[in-house]
């Protein structure tokens, strides 16, 4: 990765940075930052993954999404050998450092110490928080995945952790000062943002900021509620959340590497109707063997390979006075916004 930035005349030390990691709420966090440090008058550049309405959504510059397609078309050249996470990330920081941004936002897309975004000229790092994902890759204790994310922490860092548990390795990474506001997203962006500006900010600031896939209403006759919790601890804050009724139909995609069994039965607390879907990542596990897992938990269960008759079978299902919810996967999500897969 840094090779291939080279090349690129390494626009990564163009701009100063606020690398985000961690199991669950990045994104999130990532676009509160993004708008708490516009209001105060930065300009921003925003790297987000993966996408639930399109590529585009990936890269952001002063608030809106840049333009993706010049962005890939920039780095395409030098590109030989590098997976599609590199070229993209490649492609966002030079759009950044184009567009001569006063800071980059960067959502790391897996672990930390090995991931392409661990270039950056980093000032703050933030570790949401922590959970078994990716275990084969990561290590398979919450310590050995801690580990690798906090891996990012160059010395002089100001670290924001969402659990004070990890306040040893921060610093021991070079942490210079390491801060726990709590766990909420909210809370971790206003420290990372009042950390990198050296003064105060206002959280409501970030009021108006809404991400596709998260608990999003995709309908009301019947509901219908969208989340792309893709892990027990996603599912864990998902549920709570969640209108309290009975009779969900839970339509699901779950990656082979997310203790699929585990989610499942998470969400049998939901009701007793379960349609299982893929989406197209080669580590999702097919809807009839999903839905042989399944049966177990739920009372009815339908394996429907196509998101899109998969959806449509669950708002029947449904019936106009029931709630579907959508869930398991971001992939599953942006698959079903893509309109070029619509029947």
């Amino acid at each position: 990765m840094r090779s291939f930035l080279h090349d690129l005349g390494d626009p990564q030390e163009a701009f100063p940075a606020i690398h985000v990691v961690g199991t669950n709420g990045k994104s999130t966090t990532t676009r509160l930052i993004e708008a708490l440090l516009q209001s105060v008058g930065l300009c921003v550049g925003t790297y987000l993954s993966p996408h639930v309405t399109g590529w585009s959504e990936r890269i952001r510059v002063g608030g809106a999404e840049a333009d993706f397609e010049r962005a890939v078309e920039r780095v395409r050249p030098h590109a030989e050998g590098a997976t599609q996470f590199e070229i993209v990330t490649a492609a966002a920081l030079c759009a950044f450092a184009d567009a001569g941004v006063d800071v980059a936002v960067v959502e790391a897309g897996l672990g930390g110490r090995f991931d392409a975004t661990n270039v950056l000229r980093t000032h703050v790092v933030v570790l949401t928080n922590v959970a078994l994902e990716h275990t084969e890759v990561l290590g398979d204790t919450r310590e050995l995945i801690a580990a690798e994310k906090l891996a990012v922490v160059q010395r002089g860092c100001t670290v924001v952790l969402g659990d004070r548990e990890w306040e040893a390795l921060a610093r021991a990474n070079g942490a210079a000062e390491v801060l726990t506001p709590g766990m909420s997203n909210l809370a971790l962006a206003v420290a990372a943002a009042e950390a990198f500006v050296g003064r105060e900010v206002d959280p409501h600031a970030a009021d108006g900021v809404r991400l596709p896939g998260r608990l999003e209403r995709r309908g009301d006759r019947p509901l219908e509620l969208w989340d792309g919790a893709h892990n027990l601890a996603g599912l864990g804050y998902l549920l709570p959340r969640l209108p309290a009724r009975n009779d969900w139909v839970v339509l699901v995609s779950i990656l082979a590497d997310k203790r699929p069994d585990l989610m499942l039965e998470a969400v049998s607390v939901l009701g007793d109707r379960l349609v299982a879907t893929e989406s197209s990542n080669r580590r999702v596990v097919a809807a009839g063997e999903l839905a042989a897992r399944a049966e177990r938990y739920f009372r009815d269960v339908d394996a429907i390979a196509d998101p899109h008759a998969a959806r449509a079978r669950a708002l029947e299902l449904a019936g106009p006075d029931g709630a579907v919810v959508v869930t398991g996967s971001l992939y599953l999500l942006a698959e079903l916004s893509d309109p070029r897969h619509r029947p």
